[in-house]
C-alpha cells in the first residue's frame, strides 16, 4: 500500500511538473512574440513600397519586396558618417569605462581602507540621480571648454566609470580566490600588474557584459548628442535618424530602413558575445 501510494504521488508530481513547464514555456513564448512583433513590423515596413505601408488589411509580408528604401536611407543623408561617429564614440567610451570601472571595483573589492563600505554606498547612491539632472551642469562645463560640436563633448563626460559598472565588476571580483592575489604579491606583483595580468584575464565574462551594456547605452543615446551637437557631420545614428523625418516626408519605409541599419550592429555584437554576456550576468551574483 505504501509503495502504491508512493508511485501514485510520484506520477502526480511528474504530471504537475509537466503542466507547469508547459505553462511556463507558453508564457515565455507569448512574451517573446510580443517583444519581437514590433521588430518584425519594422523589417517588413522597410521592404515595402510607399503605397503598401498603410494598406488595409495590413500586409505582414511585403509584396512586392523592394530594397530601394535601404539604398535611399544611405544616400539621402551621410549615413556612413553617422555610423563612423557612433562607432568612434562608443569604442572610446567603452574602453574608458571598462578600465576605470575595473580599477574602482578592484579597490572596493580587494583593497582594505577606512570607510570603504561607506564610500561605496555613497557611490551607489548616485544611481538614484536621474540622467536628465546632469545634462545642464555637464553642458555648462562643456561649453566653458569650447567643446560644443566636437568629439570631446560626446566622449569625455561619459568616459569614466559608472556606479553600475563598478558594482557589476566588484561583485564578480569577489568570486576570484584571494589566494591568487596573495600569491601574486609574493611574486612581487604590484597592484596594477595584478589587475592587468590576473584579474582582467579571469574576468572576461563580466568585462564583456559591461562592454555590451555600455556599447548599447552609447549606441542608443539620444539626449546628450542632441544637446551638444549642431552640425550634420558630427551627428550620431540616434539623432541622425530623426533627420529622415524632415527629408523623406511620409516615407516610413526609408525611416524603418535606417532603423534596421542602426539595430543590426547591436544584434550582431550580442550574438557573437552572448556566451560571455550570459555567463557574466549569471556569475556576478555569486560571492
Amino acid at each position: 500500500m505504501n509503495i502504491n501510494q508512493s508511485i501514485s504521488a510520484s506520477h502526480k508530481k511528474i504530471y504537475t511538473g509537466n503542466w507547469f513547464n508547459a505553462l511556463s514555456y507558453l508564457i515565455l513564448f507569448i512574451g517573446a512574440f510580443l517583444v519581437a512583433l514590433p521588430f518584425f513590423w519594422m523589417l517588413s515596413t522597410s521592404l515595402k513600397e510607399p503605397a503598401n505601408i498603410f494598406a488595409f488589411p495590413p500586409q505582414w509580408f511585403p509584396a512586392p519586396i523592394t530594397f530601394g528604401n535601404y539604398y535611399e536611407a544611405i544616400t539621402v543623408l551621410p549615413f556612413a558618417r553617422f555610423l563612423l561617429n557612433t562607432i568612434l564614440v562608443a569604442i572610446f567610451i567603452m574602453i574608458g569605462q571598462i578600465l576605470s570601472c575595473t580599477l574602482g571595483a578592484f579597490a572596493f573589492a580587494r583593497l582594505k581602507f577606512p570607510g570603504s563600505d561607506l564610500i561605496f554606498s555613497m557611490y551607489l547612491s548616485t544611481l538614484m540621480v536621474p540622467e536628465i539632472v546632469r545634462i545642464i551642469p555637464n553642458f555648462i562645463l562643456i561649453k566653458s571648454f569650447n567643446w560644443i560640436d566636437t568629439y570631446k563633448a560626446l566622449i569625455v563626460p561619459n568616459l569614466f566609470g559608472t556606479a553600475f559598472g563598478t558594482f557589476l565588476l566588484r561583485q564578480f571580483f569577489f568570486t576570484i580566490p584571494e589566494e591568487l592575489i596573495e600569491a601574486a604579491k609574493l611574486d612581487g606583483y604590484c597592484v596594477l600588474r595584478i589587475i592587468f595580468k590576473i584579474i582582467m584575464p579571469l574576468s572576461k565574462p563580466a568585462l564583456t557584459s559591461l562592454g555590451i551594456y555600455v556599447l548599447v547605452q552609447v549606441w542608443n543615446d539620444f539626449m546628450w548628442p542632441l544637446t551638444v551637437i549642431n552640425s550634420t557631420e558630427m551627428k550620431t545614428l540616434a539623432i541622425g535618424l530623426t533627420s529622415f523625418q524632415g527629408l523623406v516626408v511620409n516615407n516610413w519605409g526609408v525611416i524603418m530602413a535606417g532603423a534596421v541599419y542602426t539595430m543590426v550592429p547591436m544584434v550582431l555584437v550580442f550574438l557573437f558575445a552572448q556566451k560571455y554576456f550570459i555567463e557574466g550576468m549569471t556569475m556576478t551574483g555569486l560571492k
